[in-house]
């Protein structure tokens, strides 16, 4: 690693730094470099400022962490990408808050053709889940090496990971700490499975930064910047995933969101997205790519293929084709279940596109 690198580690680790500010200081003193070998009278003319940053000591101090986070990065294999370099991702440069020093671990290419970040509750559902692998595959198939980015989170995050390892595409993880752990430590399989496959972890902080809980709120601007389309799956009125949408919404980018059913708590942030028009409808693979405009593999044509029901399910299904005329209320009484427990179902028979609802609170049977 060269001085100039080190030195450029240093600067990122400067108190209250960002993308903004160190593009402003960097036009004022000319070099990462530079910053450290002026004396702080001359800090002070060339800025027209008098920061606590400029003393000696001080950036003595950050010169001896870049040091031993110049050494991690080294031993670590660490790639790390700068403000002013070249390689510094396209996709972040343009967004004023961007981060001064970018650290990755894995052979993720920022500069792919298509990204999509899916983000959503930690409190997923099945239905959350499910949706989300099925997103996650049929991206796959009609955008051969899409890249896949979300916050390696709980719930949903961790499920778009999972589901993109399980497609074979790539897929970037969005960590709120350095790069010398995993939270939860639970996803540390899921971490090293996406650094082997192809994808990675990046974070803007170095290995000596303290966990802090803002900071969790603060990765969703880079997962918002990284992706080209932004979908959020499940989320309830407040949390990081409607923050993240309107993080993208202000990024230029496309944000969509999943709809559900009105009385689902985790669907109201969603439902909510869409009724504002801060969101567009997804409810495909096909659906993003048609809105996006982006050109697909071609695929054979062959007869769809119906996922197999569960008993459950099916002992639905099969009580509505037998009784045409039964009402929600009859199926309750027929199948001796709750009507929570029977909306539930009934409403992934709607997305298997196995029944529809009529009018009259009645069902018809598609298969």
């Amino acid at each position: 690693m060269t001085d100039e690198q080190k030195y450029s580690i240093a600067f990122s680790m400067l108190r209250g730094i960002n993308g903004n500010t160190a593009r402003t200081l960097l036009q004022r003193v000319g070099s990462a470099k530079a910053f450290f070998e002026f004396k702080p009278n001359e800090l002070a003319l060339l800025t027209g400022s008098n920061s606590d940053i400029f003393s000696n000591d001080y950036r003595q101090k950050v010169l001896a962490d870049a040091e031993r986070e110049a050494n991690f990065i080294e031993i670590n294999k660490i790639r790390h990408f700068f403000i002013t370099d070249a390689d510094y991702p396209r996709r972040l440069e343009n967004c004023d808050d961007c981060p001064t020093m970018a650290y990755a671990l894995g052979r993720c290419d920022f500069g792919c053709r298509h990204t999509v970040g899916i983000v959503g509750t930690r409190h997923a559902t099945n239905y959350g889940i499910e949706f989300t692998h099925h997103l996650v595959a049929d991206l796959a198939k009609l955008i051969p090496g899409i890249c896949i980015v979300s916050g390696l989170a709980y719930g949903i995050d961790v499920a778009a990971h999972q589901a993109a390892l399980d497609a074979g595409t790539p897929t970037v993880g969005v960590l709120a700490h350095g790069l010398n752990m995993i939270y939860p430590a639970e996803h540390r399989s899921v971490a090293a499975k996406m650094v082997e496959s192809g994808g990675g972890l990046v974070t803007e902080y170095p290995s000596s930064a303290k966990i802090y809980k803002q900071n969790f709120l603060k990765r969703n601007r880079i997962v918002a910047a990284l992706s080209d389309a932004l979908v959020v799956v499940e989320s309830d009125y407040r949390g990081g995933s409607l923050s993240t949408a309107r993080i993208a919404s202000l990024y230029n980018r496309d944000v969509f969101a999943v709809p559900g059913r009105v009385t689902d708590t985790y669907s109201r942030g969603t439902n909510a997205l869409i009724a504002n028009n801060t969101a567009a409808v997804i409810t495909s693979a096909d659906d993003l790519v048609k809105q996006m405009g982006w050109a697909t593999a071609p695929v054979p044509e062959q007869p769809r293929l119906f996922t197999p029901l569960t008993p459950e399910l099916q002992q639905i299904l099969d009580c509505i084709a037998a009784n045409p005329e039964v009402t929600a209320n009859d199926l309750c009484v027929r199948l001796g279940i709750s009507f929570a427990t029977l909306t539930d179902r009934l409403f992934r028979l709607e997305m298997e596109e196995a029944i529809a609802t009529l009018p009259g609170g009645r069902f018809a049977v598609h298969r």
